[in-house]
């Protein structure tokens, strides 16, 4: 009898070390999510699952084109591209990056210009979007969405505070034809 007492016992502290654990993991670590529409396409397409690492902001801030997920509103996250970084000036003209007035090359999307017969990004500044602003300001991010033309980001939106940012997308794992690290 003593025996399975201490088999139940035995089973139960394994179970609540699991949970811990996994509650851990989820809060400071990492966390899955879907992708949910077409804004980050190319690089991203609708439902495939991610994994986003948290701890990379507990230890810094995102670096420019880092991919990241933050809280959009109360019952929604976005993923969308970190352009802007706080002090930058932000400028796109005809399919052009400019950052700081330096012009910017992204990579990421050059198939897309190359295809587009029109201009794929509109051409603004930030005195453009909401918050009339110069510069990326102090503890915010400008972001936008790969598929420029079809994406509710900054130019929407107005820049991203940092603490609203759940992780940065690191690795895709479903479907697995596409499983790698997120560029």
């Amino acid at each position: 009898m003593k025996e399975k007492k201490k088999d139940w016992v035995d089973w139960l502290k394994t179970i609540i070390i699991t949970v811990l654990i996994v509650i851990f993991i989820r809060l400071f670590i990492a966390v899955p999510i879907v992708v949910d529409g077409p804004s980050m396409l190319p690089t991203l397409e609708n439902n495939d699952r991610l994994i986003v690492n948290k701890f990379r902001l507990l230890i810094g801030e995102p670096d420019r084109f880092d991919v990241v997920v933050f809280h959009a509103t109360a019952k929604r996250d976005y993923i969308k591209r970190v352009i802007g970084l706080p002090g930058d000036k932000i400028a796109y003209k005809d399919d052009q990056l400019y950052v700081n007035g330096k012009a910017v090359a992204e990579s990421f999307i050059d198939e897309q210009i190359a295809n587009d017969e029109s201009k794929y990004t509109t051409n603004f500044s930030l005195e453009d979007i909401p918050g009339n602003m110069e510069t990326v300001p102090e503890g915010h991010v400008f972001v936008l969405g790969d598929n420029r033309p079809n994406s509710t980001d900054s130019r929407h939106l107005g820049v991203i505070p940092i603490d609203d940012i759940v992780g940065i997308a690191s690795w895709t794992y479903w479907p697995l034809n596409e499983f790698g690290k997120v560029n």
